[in-house]
């Protein structure tokens, strides 16, 4: 293992899709983009395009082959074909088993065996193509700034990514997760004819300050990570003492004491969307439904 190698596997488990054909395979990586500027007024196309190359210089020479890049208005594909039996390729599919899509891949148990440098770079590549930083991923009011990873449905990815996370000592802030308990927690949609609205991603939030030494690898996210942690920082230096908050932020929700606001019971607690093992429980909380999945004190 090396770390070009960890980059390359966090981006394929993050937002890549595997073509599997009887003698090559083609492997297909998502750079997503929502908005077309970023947050200073800049084409976001044209800085994903600078990142390829930041990004082919990490690969290529792993690869062994171009990459090959597209772009439409919301997102940036980068591809590359190998043979089954190229060394690297079997190495990728031993990595992610017979998974095909971001939507069934899990994190191998070997990467958290990773060296620390190596984590870090699988967690950077996964965060370059699920990760976002914007003025409005704030904690109640500006400037408790945040980063987001979007996940699809696929739970067990969630917890994988976290405790990943914590083996590089970053807590998450908040999981907003897939779940009627949570995305309609006071059935305000299920009341207005739409029960299945609560089926939606689910969204890891880090504080910025905290997934700084992590980082981006595309350019224009690290530029809004670098922003808008300094703000975070510069509003926690005029509150005064520094240290003590900066310590209140690197804090594990298990290590936090609060109170919980009772929810409603959800027709959809039920639904075989959720996984077997929380399927037809009531949870008030984010971290009570982690804490079931795998992310807790003792994970």
């Amino acid at each position: 293992m090396n770390t070009q190698m960890a980059y390359l596997l966090g981006m394929i488990v993050g937002n890549g899709e595997v073509q599997r054909g009887a003698n090559e395979t083609t492997i297909v990586i998502e750079i997503p983009h929502k908005k077309l500027e970023t947050e200073f007024q800049k084409d976001v196309g044209i800085y994903v395009k600078a990142s390829i190359t930041d990004i082919r210089a990490i690969i290529e020479p792993l690869v062994g082959t171009g990459l090959k890049f597209s772009q439409s208005a919301n997102v940036s594909d980068v591809s590359f074909t190998k043979p089954n039996e190229d060394y690297l390729m079997r190495e990728i599919m031993r990595y992610i088993g017979n998974a095909t899509t971001h939507v069934n891949m899990r994190i191998s148990e070997e990467v958290f065996s990773f060296t620390k440098d190596e984590r870090i770079e699988f967690i950077r590549g996964f965060a370059d193509v699920t990760g976002y930083i914007r003025r409005s991923n704030y904690f109640f009011k500006e400037p408790q700034y945040r980063v987001y990873f979007e996940i699809p449905q696929n739970w067990e990815l969630v917890i994988d990514f976290c405790n990943l996370l914590k083996s590089v000592d970053i807590p998450v802030q908040n999981i907003d997760w897939g779940h009627p308990n949570m995305r309609d927690g006071n059935l305000k949609k299920y009341n207005e004819g739409k029960p299945d609205f609560w089926k939606k991603e689910h969204q890891v939030k880090v504080w910025a300050l905290e997934f700084e030494p992590v980082g981006f690898g595309v350019i224009h996210k690290q530029e809004a990570l670098d922003y808008f942690a300094h703000e975070h920082e510069v509003f926690i230096e005029k509150e005064g003492d520094k240290q003590k908050r900066l310590n209140a932020l690197h804090r594990y929700y298990w290590e936090l004491v609060g109170r919980k606001k009772e929810k409603p019971s959800h027709p959809g607690e039920n639904d075989p969307f959720i996984p077997e093992e929380i399927r037809g429980k009531h949870f008030d909380s984010w971290q009570d439904i982690a804490k079931d999945l795998g992310y807790n004190e003792e994970s």
